[in-house]
């Protein structure tokens, strides 16, 4: 009764000098190593830890697939506005607690040192006002090792080719967490589109920009950790990062490991909005907001609004969606795409990390990425969410290279490859000088034709006669319903929001088979 008629800020002060009473370090662990002995109900801990952190946490419920047998319920965790990966059960409260277990498998990770609580008297700041991301915020030590990593290794592949150190002026890389450190798995270059034609062969690269290129070296990471999942060694099976979920009949991550995101450069598109947009946005038109944080499309470098009057279609040859874009789809629908999801649950990763010495405001890519898809979890099939990363600036990962005749080219890399590929961004296709060739037609290893190759291998490994009998490249991304049904609902949403219709793609393109 007498916190009822305190006001808020005086709650705020007394729950926290609870708090510190009865030190949450100590109590926290405490829980959580109950919660491991299985004494302790996942939804429990929630509860218990949400008091102590003094987070926000809901429960909510969302809907199950079309494609899922019999009654089912689904419910997700909502921790500050970031939504967990969604339970499912054939009860609400079956639900509940495994969208809680999924929940902790992510957060308890984070959790490994909790600091006292914050001062009373200070200011508001990101700490108190979303103290879920203020969690990723103490895993400081990460946000450091992760540079490091990708500095590292960069350094490694160009000291083997020191002729293609200018190839790494825009640079991307994927980063593997688990309890033994992290570790770079994919890692791409680049800053071009292709000017050829659609390729109906699927031997051409046609974005050749930094992360879709490093994205496209982690699907080659993941389709190979499958085959290590598949094989009949127990050795390899043991090292691959997959486990059978034996709910959804796909694999998923094993526990304690997440994927992290580098890059050294803003994003092209709406990432890179004007500042004035965010501080005033009161002193500009509707329609220059609309038009700023809409979808962008992009052609040979340049980038374009969709509601922008300069962009002429006819003129050009091949035109992508921008780089922001992608990676706001990819924290819905997943960084895998249509074939891998066939196998595995939406791999997700949960921080982008920006080395960008020029810019020290990330707020548009916070817009683009998470505010302009807020809410559409539960429009979402089984297994997709928005996953909300966690965005934040980090130390450049400096390269110097300056030959202005490799400025088209990029070189792509996964864990497990002897070398590097060159690719010139201009052309789609590999370079003669590069390191690794494919072969004499020169196409890409990272080309869709090459992605079909490795998910027909895994499929025989898997032993999927459905998906080793479809006929082409557009067939098999077809018959990945889920992930299509995702696809469309993240495409509609946005243009409901006013952001904008996604670029469609020319069939020919996907249309070609082994």
């Amino acid at each position: 009764m007498i916190l009822e008629k305190m006001s808020l800020t005086n709650k705020r002060k007394v729950q926290l000098n609870l708090v510190t009473a009865i030190k949450p370090k100590v109590l926290s662990k405490t829980m959580i190593d109950k919660y491991m002995r299985g004494e302790t109900h996942a939804v429990t801990l929630l509860h218990q830890l949400a008091q102590i952190l003094q987070f926000s946490l809901e429960m909510k419920e969302t809907v199950t697939t079309g494609n899922i047998p019999g009654l089912y319920f689904a419910f997700c965790v909502v921790i500050d506005g970031v939504e967990y990966k969604t339970g499912m059960g054939i009860t609400k409260k079956d639900a509940r607690l495994k969208a809680a277990q999924f929940a902790l498998q992510d957060l308890l990770p984070t959790l490994d040192s909790v600091p006292p609580p914050l001062p009373v008297k200070e200011e508001p700041s990101i700490s108190n006002t979303y103290p879920a991301r203020a969690i990723h915020e103490r895993k400081n030590s990460v946000n450091l090792q992760i540079p490091h990593a990708v500095r590292d290794q960069l350094a490694k592949l160009m000291n083997s080719h020191l002729e293609f150190s200018a190839c790494a002026g825009t640079t991307a890389a994927f980063i593997i967490q688990t309890s033994s450190g992290c570790e770079v798995v994919a890692l791409g270059t680049g800053n071009f589109n292709t000017k050829e034609s659609a390729s109906s062969s699927g031997r051409i690269v046609h974005d050749s920009h930094a992360v879709v290129t490093a994205r496209r070296s982690l699907m080659r990471f993941l389709y190979r950790h499958l085959l290590m999942f598949f094989s009949k060694t127990a050795n390899l099976t043991e090292k691959s990062i997959f486990q059978q979920n034996s709910n959804s009949g796909l694999l998923s991550l094993k526990s304690g490991i997440t994927f992290h995101l580098y890059v050294n450069q803003l994003p092209k598109g709406a990432a890179q909005i004007p500042s004035k947009l965010r501080l005033n946005p009161l002193s500009i038109s509707a329609w220059q907001v609309n038009n700023e944080i809409s979808l962008h499309l992009s052609v040979e470098g340049k980038v374009f609004s969709v509601f922008s009057s300069g962009f002429d279609h006819s003129a050009s040859k091949v035109v992508s969606m921008s780089t922001t874009d992608k990676i706001t789809q990819w924290q819905v629908l997943g960084y895998q795409g249509a074939l891998l999801s066939h196998f595995i649950e939406p791999i997700y990763v949960q921080s982008i990390l920006i080395g960008d010495s020029y810019s020290s405001d990330i707020r548009g890519m916070e817009i683009s990425v998470s505010q302009r898809v807020e809410g559409i979890t539960s429009q979402l099939p089984m297994f997709y969410c928005m996953m909300r990363p966690h965005i934040g600036l980090v130390p450049s990962v400096a390269t110097n290279g300056s030959d202005s005749g490799q400025l088209t080219h990029g070189i792509n890399w996964s864990e497990g490859d002897s070398s590097v590929e060159v690719v010139d961004g201009l052309e789609g296709k590999t370079i003669e000088e590069s390191p690794f060739k494919s072969g004499p037609a020169l196409a890409s290893r990272l080309c869709k034709a090459a992605m079909l190759h490795r998910f027909k291998l895994v499929a025989k490994e898997a032993q999927r006669q459905d998906l080793l009998a479809t006929s082409s490249y557009r067939e098999a991304k077809r018959m990945a319903k889920p992930y299509q049904e995702a696809k469309n609902v993240l495409r509609a949403y946005l243009l409901q929001q006013g952001f904008g219709s996604w670029l469609v793609k020319l069939s020919v393109s996907d249309n070609f088979s082994m």
